[in-house]
């Protein structure tokens, strides 16, 4: 079983690293908590909305394994299309996010099921991210 589609977009920028630390005192002790960051909370509400039409009825079952591919083609503006994009963000980084709202919406039960990965960027005309997702 296998799914695969294209989200027409302008690839978020912002990764799963832009927390912002909010520290605190508590029963004299100092705490520290991370929260996302404005801009964060921003790129996951556009992932998701851009996934939400490709959520499958059923996630992949618990235990089951996944290989996702996925392509982030960000706007070659003047670069060749198709040429690698070899600056940031980095794929893992960018990986997080999109992972954590493919679970939200149920194309798996734990993205932990996902144990084979490959993750490209380009520079490309037309802008998006190609997604396939597969049950090994």
């Amino acid at each position: 079983m296998y799914m695969q589609f294209f989200l027409p977009m302008q690839p978020p920028t912002t990764t799963h690293n832009a927390k912002q630390l909010h520290a605190y005192m508590k029963g004299g002790q100092p705490h520290a908590v991370l929260h996302d960051s404005p801009e964060l909370k921003q790129t996951r509400a556009k992932l998701h909305a851009h996934l939400a039409p490709h959520a499958p009825e059923k996630p992949i079952p618990a235990g089951r394994p996944v290989r996702l591919l996925v392509k982030w083609c960000f706007p070659a503006e003047g670069r060749k299309s198709g040429s690698w994009l070899t600056a940031k963000p980095d794929t893992d980084n960018l990986e997080k996010a999109l992972k954590d709202e493919m679970t939200r919406l149920h194309f798996w039960a734990d993205d932990a099921q996902v144990c084979s990965e490959i993750v490209e960027k380009f520079w490309s005309d037309p802008c998006g991210v190609f997604v396939r997702v597969e049950e090994l």
